[in-house]
């Protein structure tokens, strides 16, 4: 099973046709964020759903009580790079408003139930994201 950076590296090298489709038929895409401390290119491979052209992801790292960095990434540059299979193009990231969020969340769940889980684990509203093209 791909994780982490070796996820990263197949999925780039294969535009997709290795890593796209996970554990599940859950779909990832690569999310590049600059680091908000370093200015270095970062990047993740997330697990996304589509919604009216956008593409959403969720900032759960697994239920920790802290944001992922790839999130206070982009909290501090919302302007991101993303891949998906061989597409590669320029998106800007914005949290979901609350009402967004309640629409948006059951779209993630259905697609990785332990959203909800992960969810439950942590006092912290776990974000989601919405990639806008840019």
């Amino acid at each position: 099973m791909l994780f982490g950076d070796e996820h990263v590296r197949r999925y780039e090298e294969t535009d997709g046709e290795v890593g796209h489709v996970w554990v599940n038929d859950a779909p990832v895409l690569i999310l590049t964020t600059t680091g908000r401390r370093s200015g270095r290119m970062r990047k993740s491979a997330l697990i996304y759903q589509e919604d009216g052209g956008r593409y959403v992801v969720v900032a759960s790292k697994g239920g920790a009580d802290a944001h992922p960095d790839w999130y206070r990434n982009l909290q501090a540059n919302p302007q991101v790079g993303v891949q998906v299979g061989a597409e590669r193009f320029a998106a800007r990231a914005r949290t979901a408003d609350p009402d967004e969020r309640a629409r948006l969340w059951p779209l993630m769940a259905a697609v990785w139930p332990d959203y909800d889980s992960y969810q439950a684990a942590t006092d912290r509203e776990i974000p989601v994201v919405v990639l806008e093209r840019a």
